[in-house]
């Protein structure tokens, strides 16, 4: 393209303006993918046009490069694809019960359709509106259990204060209503939605998940909680196939080669390895837990799946596609 090189300027003078704390050169590299050699004249490009150009963090390495705020603002444009994708975004939420998110994202969209300039934003609303008559959400089968009013407002409050909270949790299974004190980490959603949290009760003492639709009341105490450092939500969700946690253990599966073509596009886990083998087959690996959770979507792939590893996963399997059978 003729212009790319002033593209990828524009690209990176609104990122280096979008943080506070600057970002170094591998930062850019990460971001952009250009090479070290383009991501040095560029940035000495940016220094001529642009004086204000500074290092965040003087008199330390690696140096770390920013635009003051307001230095591109004049330049900043939407279109009608951005803001598609937004509106795209909010519908998401809302088909998956997400209302709080649904919410804060149209928000945004109104704040950012209020500083598009008046002329910018007429010419743009035929593309705009045929764009969203061109997206579509496919149905998602499964649970679409609510949240209670004020839940999400009040467990988002303590997690950034790191206040204890006490959940009213009614039980699905027997409807019994507790009351327990947790230290609030995080979210993880999925067909179900789920608080994690460290459990206080002294016959537990771990982290443990709460559906988020069965909190009936969330009181956000003022005891203070001091978030543990080695705890990452992310590593924590990948100890799992699905959501139920259990000890992580090493799984096969091969895929047939007729199946292969779907398999291969699929992310079954984020550490999942796959081994094109000379049939055409696909051999999958990973480690993580939740035998019954991969026995129900091993079930979908009907007899184009074989479960190599481990026995216990492979058996249960075979249970369950025998019962099917009945």
């Amino acid at each position: 393209m003729r212009f790319e090189g002033a593209l990828d300027l524009l690209r990176l003078a609104f990122a280096l303006q979008g943080t506070g704390e600057g970002l170094t050169l591998d930062d850019i590299e990460g971001r952009f993918g250009w090479q070290r050699r383009k991501i040095e004249r560029m940035r000495n490009a940016l220094e001529m046009l642009f004086p204000q150009l500074e290092q965040a963090n003087l008199g330390e390495r690696p140096k770390r490069w920013r635009l003051p705020p307001g230095v591109m603002n004049n330049m900043v444009a939407f279109t009608a694809e951005e803001l598609t994708a937004l509106k795209s975004a909010e519908a998401l939420f809302k088909r998956d019960k997400r209302d709080d998110q649904a919410e804060v994202l149209g928000t945004l969209l109104s704040k950012i359709r209020a500083l598009a300039k008046p002329e910018a934003m007429r010419r743009m609303e035929p593309d705009y509106e045929a764009l969203l008559e061109a997206e579509g959400l496919a149905m998602r089968p499964g649970p679409k259990p609510g949240v209670k009013d004020g839940v999400l407002l009040n467990l988002r409050e303590a997690i950034l204060a790191c206040r204890k909270v006490r959940l009213h949790y009614r039980a699905r299974t027997t409807g019994s209503l507790s009351r327990q004190m947790v230290c609030p980490y995080g979210f993880l959603y999925g067909n179900r939605h789920y608080l994690v949290a460290y459990s206080m009760n002294p016959k537990i003492r771990d982290y443990r998940l709460f559906s988020l639709s069965n909190i009936e009341k969330v009181d956000v105490t003022e005891w203070p909680f001091e978030r543990r450092e080695e705890f990452s939500l992310q590593a924590f969700a990948e100890q799992s196939f699905g959501v139920f946690q259990e000890e992580p253990f090493d799984v096969v599966w091969k895929f047939s080669p007729e199946a292969t073509p779907d398999a291969r596009e699929f992310m079954f886990h984020p550490t999942q390895t796959m081994e094109e083998q000379p049939d055409g087959s696909l051999v999958v690996r990973f480690r993580a837990g939740g035998a019954l959770e991969m026995c129900w979507h091993l079930f979908t792939w009907g007899d184009e799946v074989e479960v190599l590893e481990p026995k216990t996963l492979r058996k249960n399997f075979q249970q369950l596609v025998k019962k099917a059978q009945k």
